[in-house]
């Protein structure tokens, strides 16, 4: 794969790149109303083919937030069209790398060292490359080691990149334009906090000494004099990435056993922690030759609030979901509704977030839970589609939720759409049990 000697850093240049990424959006347009006049019977797959793979070629050289953000979109499975979920997957793990002049420079600048001066043994060539940094093998006392280097001026630009694709974001999710800060505000941050390398060495090092008793879960030893702001070392982890293993795999017992892990590792972080890994995508996933599996990056560690936390898992009780004076309660809890609405609204989005919620909550109603269930991710399908259509929506004040929401429901659909991949059928309060005897 070609390599990067530099990158784009300064807000016009990145402006730039992305201006010439919408000409050839437009142009496809273009090309698409005139074969459409030619013939009726065009459909919107080329159109979304070609828009989705000039997006990708203008983020990947770009790094940072704005190939997050198309990374972040890959796992919205229900809600993008599937070129677009294929070709922003390459985001987590296969983007072009820094050259290795640019690798020796960025050691240079924060260890004072080459990286040739501070290990035994360093590959200048990376063995991935993903939005916010790539990652190196090395050597040193004899032990194999995985080193995470930051692209350059990635931190800088995550504001000025944020504000040039808010349209996009605000058009594509239906944001309005009133209270639509505390949503980017919390990404801004989020992608801010995945940017000090110093604070992922201390949040990686909390999450797994806390869940290292969970089994058939294993984590990497992290170094903090080999780590800094832009730089981390850890162990090299031997394994195959999950999402490469899940397209192999036909043993059951192994999905399930992997599931489980996975499970119990997001349900502990959640119930008993209150906060949570908040990327689950395959990319930061290994699965081991014993067949356990690897957690190896935590960059994006949301912190659950009570006054969320709370309501937010009332709503999973059925009994609560099917109460309507409850209900109607924790809706304004989690600022689903709002003082100022009408009439027509509360009824509108109480309907809504009834649906849905009656949907999604569905794995906390039972003992087990089956994710290789076709039915349940069809109907999620079908009720994502069938809100992205309702032309009601459009109408109203679509701003609905606390800012809580944005990556706690990321995890979720995360998490699930993992356990779907791997066909996992897991036992739902487990975890319970490890927390009984950790605690």
């Amino acid at each position: 794969m070609k390599t990067l000697d530099s990158i784009p850093t300064g807000k016009i240049s990145r402006a730039t790149q992305l201006v010439k990424t919408g000409v050839k959006v437009g142009g496809n347009y273009l090309k698409y109303y005139g074969e459409k006049l030619v013939d009726s019977a065009t459909t919107k797959d080329k159109l979304n083919k070609e828009n989705a793979a000039d997006i990708y070629d203008g983020l990947k050289n770009l790094k940072g937030s704005a190939l997050k953000v198309a990374q972040m979109l890959s796992m919205e499975k229900n809600i993008m069209p599937k070129a677009y979920v294929e070709k922003f997957s390459l985001a987590q793990f296969s983007v072009p790398p820094l050259s290795a002049p640019l690798v020796r420079k960025t050691f240079t600048r924060y260890f004072g060292k080459t990286p040739d001066a501070l290990y035994d043994s360093f590959n200048a060539e990376s063995v991935a490359a993903a939005s916010i940094g790539q990652v190196h093998k090395a050597e040193k006392d004899g032990k194999k080691l995985a080193v995470k280097i930051q692209y350059p001026g990635v931190a800088d630009s995550i504001s000025s990149d944020l504000a040039l694709v808010k349209p996009v974001a605000m058009k594509m999710f239906n944001i309005k334009g009133k209270d639509s800060d505390k949503y980017f505000k919390e990404v801004e941050g989020k992608l801010l906090e995945e940017t000090d390398y110093l604070l992922e060495v201390k949040q990686s090092k909390e999450i797994t000494e806390a869940c290292a008793h969970i089994p058939h879960l294993k984590f990497p030893k992290y170094y903090e004099n080999l780590s800094n702001e832009r730089i981390i070392t850890m162990d090299w982890m031997e394994g195959e990435h999950l999402s490469e293993f899940t397209n192999r795999n036909t043993d059951t017992e192994t999905a399930n056993k992997l599931g489980q892990a996975l499970w119990d590792f997001y349900m502990y972080q959640m119930h008993v922690l209150k906060q949570v890994h908040a990327d689950p995508h395959p990319g930061n996933f290994l699965v081991s030759a014993e067949n356990d599996l690897i957690a190896i990056d935590f960059g994006c560690i949301k912190k659950v609030p009570d006054v969320f936390y709370v309501p937010y898992f009332e709503l999973a009780v059925p009994e609560n979901i099917n109460n309507p004076e409850v209900f109607s309660e924790k809706l304004y809890e989690l600022e689903i509704l709002k003082p100022e609405d009408t009439q027509e609204e509360i009824i509108f989005f109480s309907a809504l977030f009834h649906e849905m919620l009656s949907l999604f909550s569905q794995p906390f109603h039972h003992e087990t839970f089956d994710f290789s269930d076709e039915n349940f991710f069809g109907n999620i399908a079908q009720l994502s589609e069938k809100y992205s259509k309702d032309t009601e929506i459009r109408k109203m004040n679509g701003n609905r939720g606390s800012k809580h929401f944005l990556y706690i429901n990321r995890t979720f659909f995360g998490l699930y759409n993992l356990l779907n991949d791997l066909g996992a059928k897991v036992t739902v309060n487990r975890y319970k049990s490890y927390s009984a005897s950790k605690l």
